[in-house]
C-alpha cells in the first residue's frame, strides 16, 4: 500500500513595502517641484484675479474723479453766466452813478470804471470761447440787489452833497466787493479743472477791480467822508 504524503507547506515571503514613486511622492519645500508649481497655471490665474480687483477698484475711482470733474465744470460755466451778467448790469449802472455824483473825481471814477467794466464783458466773451461755451448770462440776484440800492441813494439823499457821494461809493464798494469774491473763486476753480488761460484772463480782471475799490477808497478818506460830516441835516 503506497504511503501517504504530508502535504508541502507554502513558504511565505515577507514582503517589504515598496518605495513610493516620484509620483507620490510630497515635494518637499522649497523643492524644484513646488516652485514649478508656484509659476503653474492655476497660480497664474490666481494671481492676475487679485491684480484685477485692484484694477478694478482704480478704474472705480477714476470714474469717480471724473464725474466729479463734470460736476465742478459745471459750476465753473455757471457762475462765468452769474457774472457775465452782473458785468453787463454794471455797464447799465455805472453811468447813472456818474451822472448822480456831486465831485468830479467820483464822476472820473465811475466813468474810467465803465470802460473797463465793458472790458470785463469782453474777457468773459473770451473765456467762454476758450471753454468752448456759448457766452450767455444768468441773472445774478446779488448784483440786482446791489444795483437797486445805488438808486436808493440816489432817491434819498440830496443833489449836489458830499453826502450823496458817500453812498454812492458804498454802493460802487459792494459791487467791487462781491465781483472780487466771484472772481477770486472763478480763478481757483479755474486752475483746478487746467483752465490755466482762462485763469490769467479772469486775474487781469480781478486786479482791476482791486484798483477800483481801492480809488473809491481814496476818494471817501480823502474828501468825501469830510464833506459829508459838515452838511447839516435840512429841518
Amino acid at each position: 500500500m503506497p504511503g501517504i504524503t504530508a502535504p508541502k507547506k507554502k513558504t511565505v515571503r515577507a514582503t517589504t513595502p515598496s518605495r513610493p514613486t516620484s509620483a507620490s511622492r510630497k515635494p518637499a519645500p522649497g523643492s524644484r517641484t513646488s516652485q514649478s508649481s508656484s509659476g503653474s497655471r492655476t497660480g497664474q490665474s490666481s494671481s492676475g484675479s487679485r491684480t484685477g480687483q485692484p484694477s478694478r477698484t482704480r478704474q472705480s475711482l477714476s470714474s469717480s474723479r471724473a464725474s466729479e470733474s463734470s460736476k465742478l465744470e459745471e459750476l465753473f460755466i455757471d457762475e462765468l453766466k452769474d457774472i457775465y451778467w452782473a458785468e453787463k448790469q454794471l455797464v447799465k449802472t455805472l453811468p447813472r452813478l456818474k451822472k448822480a455824483a456831486t465831485s468830479d473825481e467820483l464822476r472820473q471814477a465811475f466813468d474810467n470804471h465803465t470802460t473797463e467794466t465793458q472790458g470785463h464783458v469782453q474777457r468773459l466773451e473770451q473765456a467762454f470761447e476758450m471753454l468752448g461755451k456759448k457766452a450767455q448770462a444768468k441773472k445774478c440776484d446779488a448784483m440786482q440787489g446791489i444795483t437797486e440800492e445805488g438808486q436808493e441813494v440816489i432817491e434819498d439823499t440830496d443833489k449836489g452833497t458830499s453826502t450823496r457821494d458817500v453812498g454812492l461809493i458804498m454802493a460802487g464798494q459792494k459791487a467791487e466787493h462781491y465781483e472780487i469774491a466771484t472772481y477770486g473763486s472763478l480763478i481757483q476753480i479755474a486752475k483746478t479743472l487746467g483752465h490755466n488761460n482762462v485763469a490769467r484772463l479772469l486775474q487781469q480782471t480781478l486786479e482791476e477791480e482791486k484798483k477800483a475799490d481801492q480809488l473809491l477808497t481814496q476818494i471817501a478818506e480823502s474828501t468825501s467822508n469830510r464833506q459829508a460830516a459838515g452838511e447839516k441835516e435840512e429841518e
